[in-house]
């Protein structure tokens, strides 16, 4: 009887089977149709302040007693809906405490905050974790991120971060998986499973959050918070992409973006969030402001006030207002715009339904409270680091191994000279989007190098230089709290130093790269040197004449120069296990696997430089559109080297014709051809001959990470479905499967030259 009137009440039940004699526990979640009842009973209840209240979050610091003192009085009168950076469990129960019990209808907080990539567990950066190509790796390390954040309080992720980059010189490349739509939509799908589990209120889990929509990727050079002008066919070809997938893997929230797109901003946008995300996609959750921007609104000019700004917000889709911090959330002025008649009860109840809703299915009304003790217990869980050990050894990228330099073999050396600015710095390893309420330890390259060789290598350290300071501070420094001030360092005598260190050990080992506070929001780059005298220091310890290994540490191409360190190896920022992971990689006990997400073009100047371009009506000059340097790129979209080496064979279609809307086969033979165990990812590419609309020379349509034993030789099966061979073209307004030749390519990059054909002819 018991369970029969939660589940009448939409409460996600617990059910008991049995396997093997032993009993097994699930739990299902509520049907629509219970959800939308109880939701529908409260709303009935609510006055229109109090459903002003439930569209409104508010930033909660204590540590700021104006923004703590305008929250807790909203709070007490049953006025929020939800709050963000609150991580300290006794703090959300203390502060859900207020809402269920001593305001009038009871209803529970929905926690907020921005898991980007881990909370107390550190992985590596979302760029760094798309390296890896594998989905599967990113879908459990989102879901142990949940775990931790559900732990302690937080119900929602401001993730992930979907937005496709084409612009290295924009700070947020490193939130997302880069410049491919095919590579993104599934690392998107991949974030919203790991975050939300099998439905919406899995126990475990947290609402996935897909962020910024739509289009933020493609600012005006690569400047943050810039416009955005699109046309149709890259908007929908390769920008809603990620959105769409993370859409159809049934996330609860969509964060909309701050900036214009195609002249409207997008949180007063009611094409995009109304036409193509609710009318066209089917989206039933509910969707966020970014932080102020609906009173934004009207600093872009599209709002006359602030007032008209919530008006505008509301009618065009937005549900939940974010709100400036230290100003009155700009839909406290709903009530009044309702009772003006400048919005309908049927707009405002349906934003607050789905508000409702999300609180249901999480079961906050039957469990508000987290339990403290437990929460400690979660956070440390040792596996937890295992797991971004492994996810940081997957994310690295080779991107040269001269002479088989790597890996080191620890019985024939006897000395390393680790050097830079990036070898010893905690802070740095974990990267951006991290604050003191995560957790500021990491192991530094430094020290996992320590680690792994004991006593039994000397291993000499030199800062080398400084990382410059930003000419504008970052906004998040104050959520890291104070740094302790470093002694002051002369760079000459240091490069110097640091040469001769090199000069006197077997192999100089250099971790050079951007601080974290360099990458991220507010973080573009109008260059892409190295910051500082890295350059310098580079170049130094290389002329010392030992083997050098550079281990970048950053989330965006760099502008290596012609540098000849003997190896290059791609880290990312690795997170809480970095140090350890990079050492695993160094003395060969992991191998690198990783591919790369983006176009490593030579200098910001060559941004954007995609694979995936449309043909030239000069495509033979392609490589001399600089007069004075080459424009091809550094490195190719997918490229990354192995321990190992691998080579591709028999590529077989199944047919070499087929009806629109018939799936297609691939197969093709992958070995391993060299000498070590090592991970491929094989890479599928497209292009259609002809059509409604010109087509990209090369699209990613399909991918598989694999693990190969020396000598061994692995088949590996791709199917092209119908969507993977339609695309939107402006000529029709619509989606279109032309009738026409393909090419098809299968290989180790978007270089692959293994190739062969197939055609799609309508019936007669």
């Amino acid at each position: 009887m018991q369970r029969a009137l939660l589940a009448a009440f939409g409460v996600a039940v617990m059910t008991t089977a049995t396997a093997g004699g032993k009993p097994v526990s699930a739990v299902t979640p509520p049907s629509n149709e219970m959800v939308r009842s109880r939701a529908e009973a409260l709303i009935a209840e609510m006055t229109p302040q109090e459903k002003a209240g439930q569209l409104s979050q508010y930033f909660y610091f204590a540590v700021f007693p104006s923004q703590a003192q305008l929250v807790n009085g909203h709070l007490e009168k049953g006025e929020v809906g939800s709050l963000l950076f609150v991580s300290d469990p006794a703090e959300t129960n203390r502060l859900q405490k207020i809402a269920v019990e001593k305001t009038r209808l009871k209803i529970p907080l929905l926690f907020g905050f921005d898991v980007i990539h881990g909370l107390h567990t550190i992985l590596p950066v979302p760029i760094g974790m798309a390296a890896s190509w594998d989905p599967q790796l990113v879908e459990n390390a989102q879901s142990l991120a949940a775990s931790e954040a559900r732990a302690v309080g937080i119900h929602w992720a401001f993730a992930p971060h979907v937005a496709i980059a084409r612009d290295p010189r924009w700070g947020r490349i490193v939130e997302g998986a880069g410049e491919d739509p095919y590579l993104g939509a599934a690392m998107a799908a991949a974030q919203v499973r790991g975050f939300q589990g099998a439905f919406i209120g899995s126990p475990r889990h947290i609402i996935a959050g897909p962020k910024h929509f739509a289009g933020y990727g493609a600012a005006l050079g690569g400047r943050d918070y810039d416009e955005v002008n699109l046309s149709d066919n890259e908007l929908w070809n390769v920008y809603l992409q990620p959105f769409k997938a993370a859409v159809d893997a049934g996330a609860g929230n969509i964060m909309a973006a701050y900036m214009g797109l195609n002249g409207v901003p997008a949180s007063g946008n009611s094409w995009l969030l109304t036409k193509v995300l609710r009318d066209t996609w089917g989206f039933k959750g509910f969707v966020v402001s970014d932080s102020a921007a609906v009173r934004s609104l009207a600093v872009q000019g599209l709002a006359s006030d602030p007032d008209d700004a919530a008006v505008r917000a509301l009618k065009a889709g937005v549900d939940m207002e974010m709100a400036l911090i230290g100003k009155p959330a700009a839909f406290e002025s709903l009530p009044t715009a309702l009772e003006q008649g400048r919005i309908s009860r049927q707009e405002l109840d349906s934003a607050v339904r789905r508000v409702i809703e999300a609180k249901i299915r999480l079961g906050l009304f039957e469990n508000p409270y987290v339990d403290e003790a437990k929460a400690m217990t979660v956070l440390h869980d040792p596996s937890h680091l295992n797991a971004a050990r492994v996810a940081a050894e997957r994310s690295a990228v080779l991107l040269r191994n001269e002479n088989a330099v790597l890996p080191l073999d620890a019985h024939r050396i006897k000395s390393i000279a680790v050097i830079g600015p990036l070898a010893d710095s905690p802070r740095d390893t974990l990267g951006p989007w991290v604050f003191k309420q995560n957790n500021l330890n990491a192991t530094t390259i430094l020290a996992g190098i320590r680690a792994k060789v004991g006593t039994k290598i000397r291993i000499d350290y030199s800062e080398g230089v400084r990382l410059p300071a930003r000419l504008h501070p970052s906004p998040f420094g104050m959520m890291d709290g104070p740094q302790p001030p470093k002694a002051a360092l002369d760079e000459t005598l240091e490069i110097r130093r640091a040469t001769e260190l090199a000069r006197g050990a077997d192999v100089a080992l250099l971790v050079l790269g951007e601080g974290q506070e360099m990458i991220g929001e507010m973080a573009s780059r109008s260059s892409l040197d190295l910051p500082g005298r890295q350059q310098e220091l580079l170049d130094a310890v290389v002329a010392a004449g030992k083997p050098v290994i550079l281990l970048l540490m950053n989330g965006r191409p760099l502008d290596l120069k012609e540098t000849k360190a003997d190896a290059i190896m791609e880290i990312w920022y690795p997170g809480s296990e970095g140090g350890n992971a990079i050492a695993n990689l160094v003395f060969g006990d992991a191998a690198p696997g990783g591919k790369l997400p983006f176009t490593w073009i030579r200098n910001a100047a060559q941004a954007p430089l995609i694979y995936s371009h449309l043909t030239s009506h000069d495509p033979g000059n392609a490589d001399k559109r600089y007069w004075n340097e080459s424009s091809e790129p550094r490195y190719p979209f997918g490229y990354g080297l192995s321990y190992t080496k691998f080579s591709y064979a028999n590529l077989h279609i199944e047919r070499t014709s087929y009806a629109p809307g018939e799936p297609v086969n691939v197969t093709v033979d992958v070995q391993n051809a060299g000498p070590r165990a090592g991970d491929e990812v094989a890479q599928l590419y497209l292009h259609q001959r002809s059509g409604t609309s010109a087509r990209p020379v090369r699209e990613l349509k399909g991918f598989q990470r694999v693990t190969l034993q020396p000598g061994e030789t692995r088949n590996l099966r791709f199917t092209l479905r119908p969507e993977d061979l339609r695309y939107w073209t402006s000529v029709l307004g619509s989606w279109v499967q032309d009738a026409a030749k393909f090419d098809v390519w299968v290989g180790g990059s978007s270089q692959a030259d293994l190739a062969s054909s197939f055609e799609v002819k309508r019936p007669h």
